[in-house]
């Protein structure tokens, strides 16, 4: 009787120990299939970019959000983990797809890439500008400070593909045009 009982605990505990062992495993099917998904969700990036289907801030927007993700790939790729693990980062690899899918299906919008060209410029002198020192450290700050203000501003009014109206897009290049003016002024 002690032996059944014996056997029988060893017998649930070498399961439970085999069970466990089996779902901590590095799982390569997961592996491959996000870096198949990171490789195409990168290209429909590049491909929305040259086609206009996406405008910069966009593409920006997602390639952050991949990076993230993949970055948390290599974390999971280098340990062992539980498979719930890479199921969240397969789902979150789908979610981003999806989301580059709706962005495409949105129609092309014609003015606001120019402002969103504008402040990427923007953002590309002042960076040169601190970089070369053309620039004083109080007014980079300043200058950064109204970019990233205008920036917040752009993105609040064309996020999940709403059109912007005449008077926010006047007012984006107003203060666009303000900042440049002043910026020109430390060539």
């Amino acid at each position: 009787m002690k032996k059944v009982v014996l056997m029988s605990v060893l017998l649930v505990f070498g399961m439970a120990l085999f069970s466990g062992c089996a779902s901590v495993q590095t799982w390569p099917d997961y592996e491959r299939n996000a870096e198949n998904k990171m490789v195409v969700i990168q290209e429909k990036i590049g491909d929305g970019l040259k086609t206009g289907a996406l405008n910069p801030d966009q593409s920006q927007m997602f390639l952050t959000t991949l990076k993230g993700i993949r970055i948390d790939y290599i974390d999971l790729r280098d340990r062992r983990v539980y498979r719930d693990e890479w199921e969240n980062l397969i789902g979150r690899l789908d979610a981003l797809g999806e989301e580059i899918n709706r962005a495409f299906d949105r129609p092309a919008r014609i003015e606001e890439p120019r402002n969103g060209d504008r402040i990427v410029s923007l953002q590309r002198r002042i960076d040169d500008g601190k970089i070369s020192r053309r620039l004083p450290r109080t007014e980079e700050r300043e200058f950064q400070s109204r970019l990233d203000s205008i920036r917040r501003e752009y993105l609040r009014m064309t996020e999940e593909g709403r059109y912007s109206t005449n008077e926010e897009r006047t007012d984006i290049s107003r203060r666009l045009d303000s900042l440049e003016a002043d910026m020109n002024r430390y060539r």
